[in-house]
């Protein structure tokens, strides 16, 4: 008898975009960005500065002007939802600009968001997870390092019970030290089963992490590398990137 194969799940699509155009006022900054993104993936934008990968997060969102096309979120169509409203199906959001409250508290910060479900994370895990939050947890948004800030606003989304995850540029600026302690935090996330979409200049610190990267030129995606064939299409990258 031929040896019984084990069965495996098929892949649960999270995220599906097709045709997406995007605006700010009269500028049209997507020009139909297709992707699709499977339950706990990670998958990165990559591209060099305005070619629309921190747009096509805040479209996702809701957070641009007038949006077209499709987005699908857990087979849900959002293009028309306001931006609450699919904060609410599971999605947080990082910006580049993390925007800590400076006058309140870690901690404040931490419990400032409202939880969209009950799977947000514990203050313990939390602190289990991020061991600097926890020893400033007293400390006001402003005394925190760079380094603590972009922790602190990736463990509030945490807290909300998002499990659609959109990183911006989580570590522009930072020391190599905190970059490798954020590479670990989201190798852990990745294994507890979240989804992750993640716009990254460094790609030495994305490329490990990633199961498919998306590269966007002028507002289009240009090519799609899956993590096996990164070597292949190294050269092709680079010259895309211009690294």
């Amino acid at each position: 008898m031929p040896e019984a194969r084990p069965r495996t799940n098929p892949p649960v699509e999270i995220l599906r975009i097709r045709d997406l155009h995007a605006f700010y006022g009269e500028s049209h900054i997507l020009h139909g960005i297709d992707f699709s993104v499977n339950r706990g993936e990670l998958v990165t934008l990559l591209g060099r500065n305005g070619a629309g990968r921190t747009t096509t997060l805040k479209a996702i969102l809701g957070l641009t002007g007038r949006r077209t096309g499709s987005i699908m979120i857990n087979g849900r169509q959002v293009i028309d939802l306001p931006t609450h409203r699919i904060a609410h199906l599971g999605v947080g959001y990082c910006p580049e600009e993390r925007g800590i409250y400076a006058s309140l508290s870690a901690e404040e910060n931490l419990l400032l968001p409202p939880a969209v479900n009950s799977r947000g994370m514990s203050l313990d895990e939390i602190y289990e997870m991020f061991p600097n939050l926890r020893e400033r947890r007293h400390s006001p948004g402003s005394r925190l390092s760079g380094g603590e800030q972009q922790m602190l606003a990736m463990a509030r989304i945490l807290r909300t019970g998002a499990q659609l995850l959109l990183l911006d540029e989580i570590t522009e600026g930072l020391a190599p030290v905190i970059v490798q302690t954020l590479g670990r935090v989201i190798t852990s996330l990745k294994a507890k089963g979240f989804t992750i979409i993640m716009v990254e200049q460094n790609f030495r610190f994305a490329a490990p992490l990633a199961d498919r990267h998306y590269v966007i030129e002028h507002g289009r995606i240009v090519e799609t590398v899956t993590k096996d064939e990164l070597d292949s299409k190294m050269q092709r990258l680079q010259k895309l990137l211009g690294v």
